[in-house]
């Protein structure tokens, strides 16, 4: 079992998992590309990468910039103990329901903004409730976010009652 960590880098189940993934990921493509119209499926994969790597990535780092700026360069650089606060860790606290309100509009746009045509066709289910629940899963997720960052300000603040230290 060391030989083969050694030689591989990791354990047995990481290259099973691996392989597997590899499996399911060659299954998709094939089921993908053996539709009527297979070059429809390599079209928008080319244009999402191009898409993503041209136009999203400098946005999203701008726009992480700009948060890592705003939220982490007011905060004094020291805490109360006299500790250095560890860099970029209260941007994280909008990052995450950022990063997770926007992967689920991502997901789901064509029914945020009204243009699945062919749901209620096809489900015969209202297509109208979309925007309404993105926008309270959005409220959820960044209500948590507050409440941990709460829980971590109250965490962090030095305990009432003067305990001193010892010389």
């Amino acid at each position: 079992m060391k030989r083969f960590k050694a030689r591989y880098g990791a354990s047995p189940l990481h290259l099973l998992l691996v392989l597997a993934s590899f499996a399911l990921t060659g299954y998709a493509g094939i089921r993908l590309l053996s539709g009527q119209e297979p070059w429809k499926v390599v079209l928008w994969f080319v244009g999402a990468v191009l898409l993503h790597d041209l136009v999203l990535v400098p946005l999203y780092s701008l726009a992480d910039r700009a948060a890592r700026t705003l939220v982490d360069g007011r905060m004094p650089p020291v805490t109360t103990e006299g500790t250095a606060r560890p860099a970029g860790t209260l941007v994280n606290y909008v990052r995450v329901p950022v990063f997770l309100s926007g992967l689920l509009f991502l997901t789901y746009f064509p029914l945020i903004l009204r243009q699945g045509n062919r749901f209620t066709a096809y489900t015969t289910l209202p297509d109208d409730v979309f925007l309404g629940r993105w926008l309270l899963i959005s409220a959820v997720l960044f209500a948590l976010s507050a409440l941990a960052l709460l829980i971590r300000v109250f965490r962090s603040r030095p305990a009432a009652g003067g305990a001193r230290q010892r010389s």
